[in-house]
């Protein structure tokens, strides 16, 4: 039986942060468990890294190949989509974010007033080894508690 901890200390909006990887589902298994454990609201995000900018001289920077950044934002969408279907929460809240994951994740978590970001973790040696540079970074600037749900490799 879970303990029991009073509701001013309850998580109430919790951030399963998704990397796409063959743990993705595990990872969010478990974040969505602790939702229904705390009665909490659920939101699933991808961070898309930002594709490289250029200038010329004078012009705009603007991204490399503006198509191919769509594309990357529309797939992430899709593979949001297709893991909110398969744990059985279609209603689920999903957003892309766009730029450097870990401080869109950071940012995102404490625009919407995030008690808990679920991530996924590696049994490597070293923390960004064991975490990941995207994890190590959302662990160390996170406005909330962080959850590294250990993923076997």
């Amino acid at each position: 039986m879970a303990p029991h901890i009073p509701n001013s200390e309850s998580y109430r909006h919790i951030l399963i942060a998704i990397d796409f990887s063959a743990y993705a589902e595990q990872v969010a298994r478990r974040a969505l468990d602790l939702a229904r454990r705390y009665e909490a609201r659920l939101t699933m995000v991808h961070a898309v890294e930002e594709l490289p900018l250029y200038s010329l001289e004078d012009d705009p920077i603007i991204p490399l190949d503006l198509e191919l950044e769509t594309q990357r934002e529309a797939l992430a969408r899709e593979q949001l989509d297709a893991l909110a279907r398969r744990l059985g929460e279609e209603t689920l809240r999903r957003e892309v974010l766009v730029g450097r994951p870990r401080d869109e994740i950071v940012d995102f978590a404490r625009e919407e007033g995030i008690d808990l970001i679920v991530m996924g973790s590696h049994g490597r040696h070293g923390l960004d080894r064991l975490m990941g540079s995207t994890a190590t970074g959302v662990l160390n600037h996170a406005p909330c508690d962080v959850l590294a749900v250990r993923v076997a490799d």
